[in-house]
């Protein structure tokens, strides 16, 4: 085997562990027919994955991390109650995918999407608000969100200084 072949299975291994380790695994629920029996199928799931099922595959640009993301969405908790959507804020989410700020259960669902693409997601409690209550969704709920990828793109570059030129 040359080494070209050895350093690209190399990459391949750690891109692979480094994806798990970091907690990005995403369970694609085949019998879910809408947003509670999302999070139903999720019984014999680890209770620390984000469960989802694509409405609608996208074609367009894929959402990793690094990107700039704009999706319209809506939260409920399983009993089917809304706690936030887009449409509520009038105007959808934009969010760099993996920064802080946002749930990372919600990231993780978000990642891997193309522009175009409709998913249901189940986010546990450990990776949403955990015990915490916050506003009208209880501790420990599992939250399920229905999400549409409107946008992908790159991150504006980041702004650098040059000095001022000097008198010679």
């Amino acid at each position: 085997m040359d080494t070209a072949k050895v350093i690209v299975w190399i990459i391949i291994l750690v891109l692979l562990g480094g994806a798990s380790y970091f907690g990005y695994k995403y369970y694609v629920a085949k019998s879910a027919t809408d947003a509670t029996s999302v999070a139903q199928t999720g019984a014999s799931t680890p209770p620390d994955q984000v469960q989802g099922q694509d409405i609608t595959v996208g074609t367009g640009e894929e959402a990793k991390l690094g990107l700039v993301v704009t999706v319209e969405y809506e939260g409920k908790l399983t009993n089917g109650t809304v706690f936030d959507s887009s449409a509520a804020q009038k105007k959808p989410l934009v969010f760099t995918l993996g920064s802080e700020g946002i749930i990372p259960g919600f990231q993780v669902g978000v990642n891997g999407m193309k522009v175009g693409g409709e998913r249901l997601l189940a986010v546990p409690p450990s990776l949403a608000y955990g015990a915490q209550q916050i506003g009208t969704i209880p501790p420990n709920s599992t939250l399920i969100f229905s999400v549409k990828l409107l946008k992908v793109e790159a991150p504006a570059p980041a702004a650098t200084t040059t000095p001022a030129p000097t008198k010679k």
